[in-house]
């Protein structure tokens, strides 16, 4: 069994859990399944916008995908969730990566 089965396996139990969504993602950016973990990482947000780890990932893969606008949105609405959750380190990531993609 893959990581990816196991993972569908136990988010089939606990189906909003988003760690477990949030690695499947992250298990989907590696095999290329691009627009797959960008709808997992959409899902996360929209359920629990201040799951703050998954803003950056979002951003990337949108990157990635050739939405810039889109990217920078989502570094925008993480670096505020971040802001927010009091988690410096998650924001100053979310920060170099916005402005490596607007410089």
């Amino acid at each position: 069994m893959t990581r990816i089965e196991r993972i569908i396996e136990f988010l089939n139990q606990q189906p909003k859990d988003n760690f477990l969504r949030h690695a499947l993602a992250l298990e989907y950016i590696k095999i290329g399944e691009d627009l797959k973990a960008r709808d997992l990482f959409l899902e996360i947000l929209t359920d629990s916008p201040d799951y703050v780890g998954s803003y950056y990932h979002l951003a990337k893969c949108l990157e990635k995908l050739d939405a810039r606008e889109a990217a920078i949105e989502w570094y925008e609405k993480g670096m505020a969730a971040a802001k927010l959750a009091k988690d410096n380190h998650a924001y100053n990531e979310l920060q170099a990566a916005y402005e490596d993609l607007l410089y």
